[in-house]
């Protein structure tokens, strides 16, 4: 057999996979290179600089470990669809908001439902995630994208969408914005904003569209949770765009108003093309799917003008 060429620049790294455990998480090379003592071969060399380079035997290793990764999972479907019902371990990933607002009550659902399925829940960044479930570590993966970073499925993964998750601007009680119907993006100069730090797809978002606008954003407070971000709103200092998956109840002095156009980020469920036919994933999709407007409140535009205080605001159906 020949052996399969790394890719210009691979390296290794010895490191877990966030929010995993076990070898299974770990990265296919990264498993190869701790392998020598198993083949007998150096599956690391020493690459340009500090770095450190995989071997070709080590890809070749990597390269049939995903092969019998492969035959795994058309075993576990194949038993699964001979018992005819989701049976058995699914670890489902989910970046937080999703993790807070969507999963628990389908989770919760399918245990009642399904009592022979073990789903398994982690919280993990969507960049981290789709590239998870594309090596098998997680079986099912939830996922977002916005307009400016589309979700592109790797190589043996397939997705669909769940649903569009809608996002307002929201601003303290007595703000210029508050007692306005919508706010266009042309007059998001000269604010304060508060906004998730760099590298995330929501700090992203806003510095684009603000200077597509003309407008180079001040950026006063930044925290990864929505929840903290909405604090600090209500604290009055500054103002945010925050979508609404999993944001809760307002607290008292926070305003919400539609900014138009209403900015919507998508979300996906991931998993590997050979797994599509595992019950467990089926019944897991078409469940996200079902309880998806329930989470999303997709159906209720936002309560614009309205200062909120401590409770759910009380949409139209």
């Amino acid at each position: 057999m020949t052996a399969q060429q790394p890719p210009p620049g691979a390296e290794a790294e010895d490191r877990r996979d966030p929010g995993d455990e076990g070898d299974r998480a770990r990265p296919l090379p990264v498993q190869a290179a701790q392998g020598r003592e198993v083949v007998g071969r150096a599956l690391r060399e020493q690459g340009e600089g500090r770095g450190v380079r995989l071997t070709a035997e080590a890809w070749q290793l990597a390269a049939t470990a995903r092969e019998l990764l492969d035959i795994m999972e058309r075993a576990e479907t194949r038993l699964e669809e001979r018992r005819g019902v989701p049976s058995g371990r699914l670890t489902v990933a989910a970046f937080a908001s999703a993790a807070r607002g969507l999963l628990p009550s389908v989770l919760a659902d399918l245990a009642v439902r399904h009592p022979a399925l073990d789903a398994r829940l982690t919280e993990v960044d969507p960049h981290l995630s789709v590239d998870l479930v594309a090596k098998g570590a997680v079986d099912l993966v939830v996922a977002h994208n916005w307009d400016i970073a589309p979700l592109p499925a790797p190589a043996g993964v397939e997705q669909t969408s769940i649903g569009d998750d809608l996002c307002d601007l929201l601003v303290p009680q007595g703000h210029r914005f508050a007692g306005r119907a919508a706010v266009r993006r042309a007059e998001l100069g000269g604010e304060r904003w508060i906004c998730q730090p760099p590298g995330r797809v929501c700090h992203d978002w806003l510095v684009r569209t603000l200077r597509g606008a003309g407008h180079e954003p001040d950026i006063v407070h930044q925290a990864d949770e929505n929840p903290t971000l909405v604090a600090l709103v209500a604290a009055g200092l500054g103002i945010a765009l925050i979508p609404r998956l999993g944001r809760g109840p307002l607290p008292d002095g926070v305003v919400e108003v539609a900014l138009e156009p209403m900015p919507v980020r998508r979300l996906y469920t991931l998993w590997r093309t050979g797994a599509a036919r595992r019950p467990a994933i089926a019944e897991t999709v078409r469940t996200l799917r079902a309880h998806w407007p329930a989470a999303s409140a997709h159906a209720t535009p936002a309560t614009t003008g309205t200062v909120h205080s401590g409770r759910p605001a009380a949409h139209p159906a």
